[in-house]
């Protein structure tokens, strides 16, 4: 039997953003269980925090219907291995961190087998399909919530759930330093500035690129001095929105390469500055233009106007029209959250350059006009500032104990 005094955690975590809440909740939970260890699969963050890791993160972050069945039976026998392991070590606590695909069902198996389980990071039940909260149920004894809407979903369908808060909340500050932002990135303090986030995955890129490209060029027209930076997550997706800048007309350049402001009037265009850190774009900008997702949580938290724009694959938005999928009247996070159109949402075929500058351009315009907008971003702020972690360290203790 578990040790109470010495539990024995197993955590499964995909991707970067698994093992970055992975990492901090094993932190919190040995705040409250010194001696506590920890093992399962991981990335280098929960490693260096004190997992064993029985296998590395990026086994499981595999996206794309070719890319899982090229990696299916890899992705089974380690669920299998998985499985195997945790019957027979019999830990206090089974802990799925997201990768839904991969958990739920083992989640399943061992709370069958009398392992208390949790899984954190609900699936979107708010958004489409509230009946997988039901099927998350017989996967997880407990499962915890990013956000306050959520835990009363599953409790309609006899599910416990808990809000414990967004980890992103706690680590963007209330009142984000945009001076410094501007400085980190070379960018004139005084400078009309937009971000661009077209997604994080290329597929996104590829539906979206060239419209935000697109949207980009029309305003440098529109903005005089417009500055334009493009975070970007990694360099697959930088290469690939470079090229759609570049056929939009814009020139390319990277943080820390200067600014052609010195070129002459036949050589000056506007370029677009590439980096790797979207927070720090986010707070510089006066205006984001985004791809519907976690982008649009942090450019609320950056308290920055933005246009949220999202195109799905034609015969995916027609199965999710026709069989009437998508069960909410708004799909970006800070409109969800407050239950009403703060911001801009422009899907699938209204999506086009002309309309995203056209609700681009006041925002830029009209950088002063915008405190019940901000004012609004701070309550949603608090709302789900909860100190995340420990909130989770503290649910998961209850059923470790």
């Amino acid at each position: 039997m578990p040790n109470p005094e010495s539990p024995f955690f197993i955590l499964v975590a995909g991707e970067a953003s698994g093992d970055l809440l992975g990492a901090d909740l094993i932190a919190a939970l040995r705040e409250r269980f010194p001696i506590a260890t920890f093992a399962g699969i991981g990335g280098p963050r929960m490693i260096t925090a004190g997992l064993d890791a029985w296998y590395p993160a990026e086994k499981l972050a595999v996206m794309g219907l070719v890319e899982v069945l090229k990696h299916l039976p890899e992705l089974l026998s380690i669920r299998r291995d998985v499985k195997r392991r945790v019957l027979a070590s019999r830990p206090s606590v089974f802990i799925g961190i997201d990768a839904p695909d991969f958990n739920l069902g083992l989640e399943r198996s061992l709370k069958r087998a009398g392992i208390a389980t949790v899984h954190y990071v609900s699936p979107s039940v708010w958004a489409w399909r509230e009946k997988r909260a039901a099927k998350i149920g017989r996967s997880a004894d407990r499962v915890l919530c990013l956000f306050p809407m959520e835990p009363p979903i599953y409790a309609r369908h006899d599910v416990d759930a808990r809000f414990v808060g967004h980890p992103l909340a706690d680590r963007f500050p209330l009142e984000p330093d945009r001076a410094a932002a501007r400085t980190a990135l070379d960018i004139p303090a005084d400078a009309p500035v937009l971000a661009l986030l077209p997604g994080s995955r290329l597929g996104e890129i590829a539906r979206l690129g060239g419209d935000f490209a697109g949207a980009a060029a029309l305003l440098t027209q529109r903005i005089p001095g417009l500055r334009i930076v493009a975070p970007m997550a990694n360099a697959a997706c930088s290469a690939a929105f470079e090229a759609m800048v570049a056929r939009a007309g814009l020139g390319v350049r990277h943080s820390g390469t200067e600014h052609p402001d010195g070129a002459s009037d036949a050589r000056r265009t506007t370029s677009v500055l590439f980096t790797t850190n979207a927070q720090t774009a986010m707070i510089a900008a006066d205006a984001v233009l985004l791809a519907s997702g976690t982008a649009a949580l942090e450019a609320m938290l950056a308290k920055r106007p933005m246009v949220v724009a999202y195109r799905l694959a034609p015969l995916t938005y027609r199965i999710v029209k026709t069989l009437g999928l998508l069960k909410v009247e708004h799909y970006s996070l800070p409109n969800v959250l407050a239950g009403r159109a703060l911001v801009p949402e422009i899907l699938q075929d209204a999506c086009t350059p002309e309309s995203l500058a056209t609700a681009l351009q006041p925002m830029l315009e009209n950088r002063t006009e915008r405190t019940p907008l901000i004012d609004e971003f701070r309550r949603l702020h608090r709302l789900l500032r909860h100190d995340a972690s420990h909130a989770a360290a503290a649910a998961i203790a209850e059923l470790a104990s």
